[in-house]
This record gives structure tokens, C-alpha cells and sequence, in this order.
């Protein structure tokens, strides 16, 4: 119980790093990777909300994730990605003043590197391309870090067409110093054995349950 609690408590700890990251990226109008990057981008091609289609772009991942990485980390990461959409609501009545802008990009870099370190590290993620990334990394050790990256670069670049590219490049620099982080502290946070008795006891627990 001790160790589920600890666990959380820094699950939450790196969303509110994560969201501040975010918030100094959006005070800057920079852009953002993964699914709320390609979120965005549909976004600004369809008349669809952006809540609707990040949920649309998470789903197909969600899948992988219960195949592969298991029940209870797709429950985290459900929960987590529904916190954090809370956390940057909250985070947007606080009036913060613009830093010059390339250090804005170190600064939500650093951010959101620790923040989603944190979270990875602990069992959950932040949604479609963390999950994709944890797959890869415990499928084919291909270094998490890499894959955010690159899904990342992709996004940015499709954005910057879209909107800009002085703002699409220094968003690039944020989401390199945020994938270092992430790749240099990376720890696994499940693995095949661990899902599989994982599995089995959370099947146990309900099957008690009915039969109670």
C-alpha cells in the first residue's frame, strides 16, 4: 500500500510538472508534440474539437496498451491523461509573465522532461505515443527517449506548416531537451513478467469478488 501511494504521489507530482511545461509553451504560442500535437494539427484542418479528437487519436493506442502492456497501466494512464487535462485547465487562471523566448524552450524542456520521467517512470504514461514508446522500448529495446523524438519531430514539422516555423523550430528545441531527459533517466516501468501477474491477481480479485 506504502509503495502504490509513493508510487502516485510522484505520478502527480510530474503532472503538474508536465502541465506547467505545457503552459509555458502555450503562454509562447509554441507548439507541442505527441497525440495533443496531432490532436492540434487535425484540429487546425477540421472543424472537430480538439477534446473530441484527442480522444480519437489516444483510442487505437489505448488498444495496444491493454493488449500489450497490460490492464492496470492502461487504467494509470487513462487516469493520468484525464488529471492532466484538469491540471492545465487549472494552470490557465494564473497570469504568468512571457520569458524571452529561447528560454522559455529550456526552461518547458526541463519541465516536461522531469514531469513525464515521473510518470513513465512510475507505471503510467501521457497517452498515445508514451504508450507506443514503452511497447518499442520493452518490445525491441528501441531507448523511449528516441521514439518521442522522432513521433515529436514529425508532429512539429507538420505544424510548422501549418502555423509557422520560427515558433515550430523552438518548439523542436523544447521537445529535444524533454527526450533527452526522458531517454537518460528512462527505467522500466513494467515488463512481461510483472504484467502477467499483475494480470492474474487483478483476475483473482474480481473473480472473488462475484463469487462473494
Amino acid at each position: 500500500m506504502n509503495h502504490l501511494i509513493t508510487r502516485w504521489l510522484f505520478i502527480i507530482i510530474g503532472l503538474f510538472v508536465t502541465s506547467l511545461g505545457l503552459r509555458i509553451l502555450a503562454i509562447h504560442h509554441f507548439t507541442f508534440g505527441g497525440t495533443a500535437g496531432v490532436a492540434t494539427i487535425l484540429d487546425f484542418m477540421t472543424n472537430w474539437s480538439w477534446g473530441i479528437l484527442f480522444f480519437l487519436v489516444n483510442l487505437p493506442f489505448f488498444i495496444i496498451s491493454i493488449q500489450k502492456l497490460g490492464m492496470r497501466f492502461t487504467i494509470s494512464s487513462l487516469i493520468s491523461i484525464t488529471a492532466i487535462s484538469f491540471i492545465s485547465e487549472w494552470f490557465q487562471i494564473f497570469q504568468v509573465t512571457p520569458f524571452p523566448d529561447w528560454f522559455a524552450t529550456i526552461v518547458a524542456g526541463v519541465f516536461i522532461g522531469i514531469g513525464v520521467t515521473l510518470v513513465l517512470n512510475n507505471g503510467s504514461s501521457l497517452g498515445g505515443i508514451h504508450i507506443l514508446a514503452l511497447y518499442l522500448d520493452q518490445k525491441f529495446e528501441i531507448n523511449r527517449g528516441y521514439t518521442i523524438f522522432a513521433s515529436d519531430f514529425l508532429i512539429i514539422f507538420l505544424a510548422g506548416i501549418l502555423v509557422g516555423w520560427s515558433n515550430a523550430l523552438l518548439s523542436v528545441g523544447a521537445i529535444f531537451i524533454a527526450s533527452s531527459i526522458i531517454g537518460r533517466y528512462k527505467k522500466s516501468p513494467i515488463n512481461a513478467k510483472q504484467v502477467q501477474e499483475e494480470e492474474s491477481q487483478f483476475s483473482t480479485n474480481i473473480s472473488s469478488q462475484v463469487h462473494e
